[in-house]
């Protein structure tokens, strides 16, 4: 019989998983808990797990296809490992990484490609004294407690995802930013999403859109901040406060999530990345996605009044 135990950490999200040594292959059994779980509170934590590369590398691939990170600079990936993603404020080839101040705001992993990520592994490898969080939302929780007007205002609605957006993108090398924005154009994805394992719907809304299809520029930023705002409420967020060898998988499809800046800079935090790669690809590449002209709008009334 398993010795997993799940214990769940928040109303909305986060559950601790222990009895389990991530070192070794998972059992069936387990394999079948974990995933029960994931579906279940979106944000798994094994704490004091100490894991390779290799290790978690292969525990990632129970749950799915690893991303080959073809969105990300090269500079960003382990240079042993391109399963990886090098999460560091440390010095890289005598300049800041170029994932130094990455997820500083509300995200979806992903949602600027036409095929956002299923899920992540991220390991702790070092961490400041103090600080240094992270923050899950439960996006079904977000959409079923919208007003019905509001969803049905949103129920076909698109959204422009850019990753431009990315908070501090440019405090980073210049080279590596039009690179990624070469490798990354703006993508179209619905702002419902039904979940294929659950069933549920969930929000797809965060600080990385742009704008929505077909409104203007002032129309898509009220709305934009009133549906981000009420999805980071703080009854749908876990927070994670790490320790050095957290393993946190968290189920992509149906949250977003901040890496927080509350820490001292000069502190190393070092985090390692496994992307589960999404099993449909949800979103278009935007060849004309321009929001509607307000003054456009106000000609085209007058023409016909």
């Amino acid at each position: 019989m398993s010795a997993i135990n799940i214990t769940p950490l928040g109303f909305a999200a986060g559950a601790q998983v222990t009895g389990v040594d991530l070192r070794k292959p998972l059992s069936n059994e387990d394999h079948s808990r974990i995933h029960e779980a994931w579906l279940e509170h979106i944000v798994l934590v094994f704490p004091e797990q100490d894991l390779t590369p290799e290790q978690q590398i292969e525990f990632s691939r129970r749950f799915g296809v690893l991303d080959a990170h073809e969105s990300q600079a090269p500079s960003t990936l382990h240079p042993d490992h391109r399963e990886i993603l090098v999460l560091t404020n440390k010095m890289v080839g005598g300049k800041k990484s170029g994932t130094y101040n990455s997820g500083r705001n509300w995200h979806t992993d992903l949602s600027y490609t036409s095929r956002p990520a299923k899920g992540a592994v991220l390991h702790c490898k070092e961490k400041p004294p103090v600080g240094g969080d992270t923050m899950w939302s439960n996006l079904y929780l977000a959409l079923e407690t919208l007003t019905p007007p509001i969803r049905g205002l949103i129920e076909n609605l698109e959204a422009l995802h850019d990753v431009s957006m990315i908070r501090g993108i440019e405090q980073r090398d210049p080279a590596d930013v039009a690179e990624m924005k070469r490798r990354n154009p703006p993508v179209i994805h619905p702002v419902v999403r039904t979940h294929p394992e659950t069933g549920r719907k969930s929000l797809l809304v965060n600080q990385r859109i742009r704008r929505f299809l077909g409104m203007s520029d002032e129309e898509s930023q009220s709305l934009l901040a009133m549906l981000n705002a009420h999805a980071t409420s703080p009854e749908f967020v876990y927070r994670h406060r790490w320790s050095l060898g957290d393993v946190v998988m968290w189920d992509n499809r149906c949250s977003c999530h901040v890496a927080l800046g509350d820490f001292d800079q000069t502190k190393p935090r070092v985090m390692f990345r496994c992307s589960l790669e999404g099993e449909i690809e949800t979103g278009r590449f935007a060849d004309n996605a321009a929001g509607a002209d307000r003054e456009s709008m106000l000609q085209a009334v007058a023409a016909v009044s």
